[in-house]
């Protein structure tokens, strides 16, 4: 009896001990979580000022984003984003609160600043700014009529708020003592700390989310737009900037890596100089290249009450040999960009431009093969002499004589950047004909500019109507004759009215020329350097509008026509003509070539024409293609475009061409492929001036 009440008690005993550690165990839990609830609140009472920083920052990254390349659903880019403002606000919890405001303020200064200059120079080039963009920053002051009128909206100035937010919200806090009670409850260093270790953890769930492809992309940077989709805005720019650094260092480093890649190209490339029924046709001919300021393709074919945009263009397209399916190649060097790429086959800089950061080089140019055939080579221009640095990178690319703006013309009559194009071409002829008289041969550039963004000078010079006239149905059925304004006023009416004046320049040039004698032994090249950098709404009022109504169709209408990207992108291509006085009713010489080409394949079609050699050439003689082949035409961004596809490189989707096509994976795959050995090998010989450097080793 003894023995059993003794177990009961100790049962007893036992339950009271497990209900007194239970009851412990609570009352610890309660403990953890009321501490950790007023650490928490503490935590965010002395941490206002840096989830100000934070929220503000993301809100503005996602409106960039969500304002450009529309994936405001996005979760990738915005973790991407947290971890580098939680670096930023690691290294802000050194300095002491009182000052940490003059800290955050600069910083939401830079992002709102960066977020504004995104957000215009999407506007203007689909593209994102880059920090090598500095070196060119100074061509703005030249065109800042353009950048006002054209790139800058109010949407631009939607992120200033996040100054103002974080102004308001320093006010406010030093109200409430806030920097003299964080300061008491702050320890810096394991704010810091910690911080910094969740932006690590931050860091691995983002690098959890991306694929090879990702990796490779930002390390790239080619397409920009793809970065900032997946990485967000600040990560890119960050990223950016030590791309910017890399490429300013490059030349110090990895050259044996590029040239081992250069020299397997260029070795394993099939010969695309193969004789054809063209190789030679021109030898010995003059020729005069025409840049044609912002001129598309789509002009030939555009008129406004029968009365043609560029009744010239398109005579000269009728007569000669026309490639209706030409694109420029530019990048951030746009103007420039092409005169590289057409004097060059190769791409231009991935970073900076070539005429501002890579002059210098020596490139295989067009001017450089025509010296070799004792031609006098020059160019012309009534812009700045040292516009885009021109003056230095003519020399470099082989031009004996530059003549431009005050130093070889009398500026009479200005219209917009410089002298207009009717003046210029004007003082040209008598300068044509003083090299022709001396010389046997030569080759010459000249550079149009009335053309030139925005477009808004011209309606002082042009008295060209963009309106439509249109038969109206009485409520009686008679009928009745009007004028609708239809593209009067608008940014792109004003672009076909200088086209139109730059269409009527040109007609008089080659008239005057023509007086003299000089087309007689002459081929005139024509190309558009690239598009007029108009919005995609301008498109939408041209091919949407109602004269009835004076206003655009509903989008629900049948007749509405939708742009998309590859509508806008495809429709940006440019003309190229290569014309000769003789060459209308010619079989060879007066037909259409229908073939994707880039501006990079001018070079070497050309070159084939005149008996020239191209051995470093990325483009294809165009007229020397045998049935069945098919051209590439590699775009900076690195997408690409066959006759069956344009391939979105960022987005990693396609258009269709050809509906009889069949693209297999390994189509994309090979195709993609070679549009990053072109980026890649065209940027070494860039870079490094790698075709000078091995060839001085082979002698």
């Amino acid at each position: 009896m003894v023995k059993k009440t003794t177990k009961i008690k100790n049962r007893i005993k036992n339950i009271n001990k497990e209900n007194v550690k239970e009851a412990l165990k609570k009352e610890n839990i309660k403990n953890v979580f009321s501490e950790l609830y007023e650490n928490s609140k503490n935590y965010v009472k002395t941490n206002v000022l840096f989830f100000t920083f934070l929220i503000t920052s993301i809100i503005n990254e996602w409106l960039l984003r969500s304002l450009t390349v529309k994936n405001m659903f996005a979760i990738k880019p915005i973790v991407a984003d947290i971890t580098v403002l939680l670096i930023i606000g690691a290294i802000g919890y050194l300095i002491k609160p009182k000052k940490q405001f003059r800290y955050y303020f600069i910083w939401a200064i830079f992002f709102s600043v960066l977020c504004l200059i995104n957000s215009m120079y999407y506007t203007n080039y689909v593209s994102f700014a880059s920090f090598s963009l500095l070196e060119t920053s100074l061509q703005i002051v030249d065109v800042g009529d353009a950048v006002v009128q054209n790139v800058m909206e109010i949407k631009d100035f939607c992120y200033l708020w996040q100054i103002l937010a974080l102004f308001f919200m320093n006010k406010f806090l030093k109200k409430r003592d806030y920097y003299e009670y964080a300061g008491r409850l702050e320890n810096g260093k394991v704010r810091s700390f910690n911080t910094l270790i969740a932006s690590v953890v931050s860091l691995f769930i983002f690098m959890s989310m991306l694929t090879s492809v990702d990796i490779s992309r930002l390390n790239k940077q080619w397409n920009r737009e793809s970065v900032v989709m997946e990485f967000g805005a600040y990560t890119y720019q960050f990223n950016d900037l030590i791309a910017t650094i890399k490429s300013e260092l490059n030349p110090l480093f990895g050259y044996d890596k590029n040239a081992k890649e250069f020299r397997e190209f260029y070795n394993n490339r099939e010969n695309t100089e193969e004789i054809n029924q063209y190789t030679g046709i021109f030898e010995g001919k003059n020729v005069l290249v025409i840049h044609a300021e912002s001129i598309q393709n789509f002009l030939l074919d555009t008129s406004f009450n029968g009365i043609d945009v560029t009744p010239n263009l398109k005579r000269l397209a009728s007569e000669g040999l026309y490639f209706s399916n030409y694109h420029a190649q530019e990048s951030v060097g746009t103007s420039s960009d092409t005169e590289f790429t057409f004097s060059t086959s190769l791409m231009p800089a991935s970073s900076g431009t070539v005429f501002i950061s890579y002059y210098d080089r020596d490139y295989p140019t067009i001017q450089k093969a025509f010296n070799n055939k004792n031609y006098y080579t020059f160019s012309m221009h009534g812009n700045n002499c040292t516009f885009w640095n021109r003056q230095a990178t003519h020399k470099s690319f082989g031009y004996k004589d530059f003549y431009c703006y005050t130093k070889d013309f009398t500026i009479d009559e200005t219209i917009g950047l410089g002298l207009s194009d009717k003046s210029f071409f004007k003082q040209v002829v008598p300068k044509l004909k003083g090299i022709n008289d001396t010389y046997s041969n030569w080759y010459g550039l000249l550079i149009m500019l009335t053309n030139h963004t925005p477009f808004t000078d011209i309606e002082n010079y042009s008295d060209y109507k963009v309106t439509m006239n249109y038969t109206h149905v009485n409520e009686d059925g008679t009928t009745t004759e009007l004028e609708a304004p239809y593209m009067e006023g608008k940014k792109l009416g004003s672009y076909f009215k200088s086209a139109h004046y730059a269409d009527e320049a040109l007609g008089q040039l080659l008239d005057d020329m023509d007086k003299e004698g000089l087309l007689d032994n002459t081929v005139v090249v024509i190309y558009g350097d690239h598009d007029a950098k108009l919005k995609k709404s301008e498109y939408l009022w041209y091919y949407n509008y109602n004269p009835e109504t004076n206003s655009m169709l509903d989008p629900s209408d049948p007749n509405y026509r939708s742009i998309d990207f590859y509508d806008y992108e495809l429709n940006r291509e440019v003309p190229f003509i290569i014309w000769a006085k003789n060459s209308k009713g010619n079989k060879l010489l007066n037909r259409e070539i229908t073939e994707q080409m880039g501006m990079y394949d001018a070079f070497p079609t050309l070159a084939n024409l005149m008996g020239l050699q191209t051995k470093y050439a990325l483009g294809t003689d165009i007229l020397g293609l045998k049935d069945g082949e098919e051209n590439i035409v590699v775009f900076p961004d690195g997408n690409w475009l066959t006759n069956k596809i344009y391939y979105n490189q960022g987005k990693g989707e396609y258009k269709v061409l050809d509906e009889n096509a069949i693209i297999s994976n390994d189509y994309i795959e090979k195709n993609s492929e070679i549009a990053s050995k072109y980026i890649s090998i065209s940027n070494s010989i860039i870079v490094y001036d790698m075709v000078k450097k091995e060839e001085e080793k082979v002698g």
